[in-house]
């Protein structure tokens, strides 16, 4: 089987496009490849003339699914599946175009579409994490975003709701980490705090890529400012206890009522104490999707 990923460089779009084609190598019977390919290497003649010979020589191979993800990347996966039309194809978004042009539109049940034939609805955007079970007992990591377009900041809120995590698990080891969007005076702050000394922080500018998703294969329990949707999901995933740190919102929309969708369920919760969280979910979104599209 190969799969071919019209990509628009983005890493978050990147990183959905791998859970599902890693999702699917797991489940999958046979071998399974993988070609990304940029949107900058199909310009539309070169597709459109895919489409007159059945072939474009940007693809190393016939692809058996056609994956994309983001806006820019719609009109080319529908004309890739055009010149191969064989192979499946797939966006990982609410699309532009109409869901009956595609095989399959995977969606975050946050857009409001409707499950079908043709629309797998999903808790949340894929992503690559698998809970690989090597949690160890009483390993805490905070994980701090910073202000969007939905929330304010507000650096006396967050100081308050680390103290209260540090303060609520005397006996753990925390593990504190931030974002490329973290205020920069912020840890300055933090560090002079009375209970700075039980933490262990690691600014982000200071971490390799992957660290974060291995922090989070060894923690217990992982606290998240509720900006970071996406990241509140990859815990999920990774079969850890999930809390939230309330900041500042400045408006409610379909992202902040998956957050408040989660709450409800019992998934993730306010609560300082790690006992008071939810015990871990088994959450294998990406799994489930690739089982549908592909059996």
């Amino acid at each position: 089987m190969h799969i071919v990923y019209v990509s628009d460089g983005k890493a978050g779009h990147r990183s959905q496009a791998a859970g599902l084609y890693q999702a699917v190598q797991r489940i999958s019977r046979q071998s399974v490849t993988f070609q990304e390919i940029s949107i900058e290497q199909l310009p539309l003649l070169t597709l459109v003339k895919g489409i007159i010979s059945g072939r474009l020589k940007a693809l190393e191979q016939a692809p058996d699914y056609i994956f994309g993800v983001g806006s820019h990347t719609q009109l080319r996966v529908l004309l890739l599946g055009k010149a191969y039309p064989q192979a499946k194809t797939v966006i990982l978004m609410k699309p532009n175009f109409p869901v009956a042009w595609f095989d399959y539109s995977i969606i975050p049940e946050h857009d409001a579409v409707p499950e079908s034939e043709k629309v797998i609805v999903t808790q949340g955007a894929l992503n690559p994490i698998v809970n690989e079970q090597r949690h160890l007992q009483n390993r805490i990591l905070i994980a701090l975003g910073g202000p969007s377009k939905r929330h304010q900041w507000n650096d006396q809120k967050v100081l308050s709701a680390v103290r209260q995590i540090a303060e609520s698990n005397l006996q753990a080891e925390i593990i504190l980490t931030t974002s490329r969007r973290t205020p920069k005076g912020f840890l300055e702050q933090l560090q002079a705090q009375p209970f700075a000394g039980k933490l262990q922080i690691f600014p982000v500018e200071q971490t390799p890529q992957g660290w974060i998703f291995e922090e989070m294969q060894q923690a217990e329990a992982v606290w998240v400012t509720e900006d970071s949707v996406s990241m509140i999901y990859e815990a999920l995933t990774a079969g850890c206890r999930v809390g939230v740190i309330q900041i500042d919102r400045l408006k409610k929309d379909r992202i902040t009522q998956s957050v408040d969708s989660l709450m409800q369920k019992n998934l993730i919760s306010q609560s300082a104490g790690m006992m008071q969280l939810a015990a871990p979910a088994v959450f294998k979104e990406a799994e489930r999707a690739a089982s549908i599209m592909v059996n």
